[in-house]
């Protein structure tokens, strides 16, 4: 059997050749779903998007309590004429807690949920599933919540990185976490002397990329936890955009201009994007174009409108 997506229909081609047009994102900031302070100073953080938590950073006792000021919090933040998108973090399927987290803030009408301990495409369809219930007991658009897992927090997990294709039209990325993973294995540590991520979690990095491109979603990159080091942060950054994914988690406010820098394309880089957009456009019957001189071919036509896409977050 071929991997999915090497003999994908028509219209999935053309999906994955205008990618993440719908949700074009550069950075997730994660806030603790029971601290209004700390939303409220989010908020104003210039984040492309919130991930309001309802799990880790929530203790037990106060999951109902943390329930109630995310919906609110949610709520009242979608009337704002600018805002971020408004994700909520719940728990994981098999927490027990899930059902209990849609309940309340579902009413709020968030942009979409984010799921931790994924372990492949039929949790996201499962979720799907319940978060459809809730569209229609609150009178949403059908389809309207979008759904991001956190997909290699479990060493089962990374078996289950190329079952996301098709699992739901309301998967928009593939995020991946080194934090969860590293516990769940029994590694003293996920990076090394130097800082660097070490062997298995560059695995499951690079499997997380290759899940996300089969599945024609975006590839968002993990948190780095190092609040004070900005210049390791902007580092990280580079290296990500350049292996291919299309923006990062953060857990603190600062991190987000860094993130932002990297994760925004150049005006030259939009030029040169822009020009071999048009040259296709005006030459369809070709697979090759000739451009100053430089060989351009339809490789080159996808990262182009990748640039455009990243472009259109700014």
């Amino acid at each position: 059997m071929p991997p999915p997506g090497l003999h994908a229909p028509p219209s999935r081609l053309i999906f994955r050749l205008i990618p993440y047009r719908t949700f074009p994102m550069r950075s997730f900031l994660f806030v603790p779903g029971d601290s209004p302070k700390k939303m409220a100073k989010a908020l104003d953080s210039g984040a492309d998007a919130l991930i309001i938590d309802l799990e880790d950073s929530v203790a037990i006792g106060q999951k109902d309590e943390a329930r109630v000021t995310t919906r609110d919090f949610v709520r009242e933040a979608r009337g704002a004429a600018e805002r971020p998108r408004l994700f909520v973090r719940v728990n994981a399927l098999d927490s027990g807690l899930t059902d209990a987290d849609l309940d309340v803030v579902m009413a709020a009408a968030p942009d979409g949920v984010v799921l931790p301990k994924s372990s492949g495409g039929a949790d996201i369809s499962h979720l799907a599933a319940k978060i459809a219930v809730r569209e229609a007991e609150f009178d949403l658009p059908d389809g309207a919540t979008v759904i991001m897992p956190v997909a290699t927090e479990t060493g089962a997990s990374i078996f289950g990185l190329g079952s996301y294709a098709g699992a739901s039209r309301r998967l928009i990325a593939l995020s991946w976490g080194a934090e969860d993973l590293s516990a769940d294995i029994g590694a003293q540590a996920n990076r090394d002397a130097a800082g660097q991520f070490t062997g298995p979690f560059r695995l499951a990095r690079a499997l997380l990329l290759f899940g996300a491109s089969a599945a024609g979603v975006a590839a968002i990159d993990t948190v780095f936890t190092g609040l004070r080091d900005l210049e390791r942060l902007d580092r990280e950054c580079a290296d990500a955009l350049r292996d291919g994914f299309s923006g990062k988690l953060a857990i603190h406010p600062a991190q987000i201009p860094v993130i932002h820098e990297r994760f925004t394309p150049s005006a030259a880089a939009i030029a040169e994007a822009r020009a071999i957009v048009d040259a296709f456009a005006a030459n369809d019957a070709l697979g090759v174009i000739n451009i100053d001189g430089q060989m351009i071919d339809r490789p080159h036509l996808l990262r182009a409108r990748r640039t455009l896409a990243r472009a259109g977050q700014a």
